[in-house]
């Protein structure tokens, strides 16, 4: 709807399409590398976290390692406390610490990547262990049998059985990075802001723009949304994997 409308026509329906909010944010080259950012951290990130959660967790699982619950319980303690009580230690970092001449990690892609990497691993761990314990170690025994290495093993049987928990902390790590806010507004100011952050400067002391934060966040969500309509099928089967044993 028109700003004007959003006020004078109270209406859960509309008399007319209003598409100049879409036209006005699409056209936006500033609100065009915000959702760039957010596609490349994102995905990026994602990518990581699943990568070292599926070493770890088989890791854990099929390793004989000295006080390995006692490890998975102390990651895991490192995702309870809240993102805010990490702000301020992370900005020293990020402009104090992490710095090469000129150079900061604040308002870079990679210092973002690394930053939720650094969130969401535990998380994925925690949400990726139980399909790797759910695959029998026979099928390790038998593949070693007939001559796999340990990187054939890992690649040749474990991660096709465990294809659809990884797809759920895929999609998972993907959203939480996707979504975030507190961080990304807090260690970026342009280079690297998201798109979720790019929704706060619609609101201003003059006024807010509904209709432009409006047609923003529909946009968002259709990132979102086309993700999760690939890997539906996996998430399904993902979620219930190990729930029935045969």
């Amino acid at each position: 709807q028109a700003a004007v409308d959003l006020f004078t026509t109270p209406s859960a329906f509309l008399d007319t399409i209003y598409w100049k909010n879409y036209v006005n944010v699409l056209g936006n080259e500033t609100l065009q590398r915000y959702m760039m950012n957010s596609i490349i951290i994102s995905t990026c990130n994602a990518l990581l976290v699943t990568t070292l959660a599926f070493m770890a967790c088989y890791a854990l699982s099929r390793f004989d390692l000295g006080g390995k619950e006692n490890i998975f319980f102390w990651t895991i303690t490192n995702r309870m406390a809240p993102a805010a009580v990490f702000l301020l230690p992370f900005f020293l970092l990020f402009t104090k610490v992490f710095t090469i001449g000129d150079w900061k990690l604040y308002d870079t892609r990679i210092g973002m990547i690394l930053l939720y990497c650094t969130f969401n691993l535990p998380f994925a761990i925690w949400t990726l262990r139980p399909t790797i314990d759910g695959i029998p170690k026979e099928l390790d025994e038998a593949a070693t049998v007939d001559g796999c290495s340990t990187f054939q093993v890992i690649t040749q049987v474990i991660f096709p059985l465990a294809r659809p928990g990884l797809a759920v902390t895929l999609i998972l790590t993907w959203v939480f990075a996707w979504n975030e806010f507190l961080l990304a507004a807090t260690l970026t100011s342009f280079n690297a802001r998201t798109i979720t952050t790019g929704l706060s400067e619609y609101v201003t002391s003059t006024g807010t723009e509904w209709g432009t934060m409006a047609a923003i966040a529909i946009i968002t969500l259709i990132p979102a949304l086309i993700v999760f309509s690939v890997v539906q099928r996996h998430i399904v089967a993902g979620l219930t994997f190990g729930a029935v044993k045969e």
